[in-house]
């Protein structure tokens, strides 16, 4: 008996221990600690940070984006094409795209059968050193972390991250250099 309760502790103690960790922000009741953790986050990586993001001015986050990249981690960025042409002035996307380490792209969404229309690249997604996933209803702005009702959730499960990243590279392709 004694060894089968030790049997089941062991069990439930690795079960926790390879559960994902995750978290969710609802804002703007969670802004200030949402965009605080994204930042922490972004200024901590060691490696590389992927970023697919429809629109994206806050430049908090882009200067948080900056250090990492001056600190040696690679970052890709997708930015939505049409959110971010040149005219765009408030884009972090010209901003970001002049530091080394940084590679920029835009991506258009696909055609409609007919042609006559396309979709948008409307992610708003990070994965960190492919140990953690940013994602979520907020494009990366001053207005969608405090006004606006958005989500921002943090997943460390490795199969919806290697998911993620192999969809990112996927986009990745069919991206045009900025």
């Amino acid at each position: 008996m004694k060894i089968f309760t030790l049997l089941i502790m062991a069990l439930f103690l690795s079960m926790n221990t390879i559960q994902a960790k995750q978290e969710i922000f609802l804002m703007p009741k969670e802004q200030k600690i949402a965009l605080k953790r994204l930042i922490k986050s972004l200024e901590n990586a060691q490696q590389e940070i992927s970023i697919a993001i429809y629109s994206f001015t806050n430049r908090e986050i882009a200067k948080a984006i900056r250090d990492s990249a001056s600190k040696g981690v690679r970052i890709s960025i997708i930015y939505d094409e049409e959110a971010n042409e040149p005219k765009n002035q408030n884009s972090t996307i010209g901003y970001l795209a002049k530091f080394k380490n940084i590679d920029v792209c835009t991506l258009r969404g696909r055609a409609s059968k007919n042609g006559k229309y396309f979709g948008i690249m409307h992610m708003k997604l990070a994965i960190i050193d492919q140990q953690e996933m940013f994602i979520g209803s907020a494009n990366w702005s001053k207005n969608a972390f405090e006004n606006s009702y958005e989500t921002l959730f943090i997943t460390d499960n490795k199969e919806i991250i290697q998911k993620s990243n192999d969809y990112f590279k996927e986009m990745k392709q069919d991206c045009k250099s900025y």
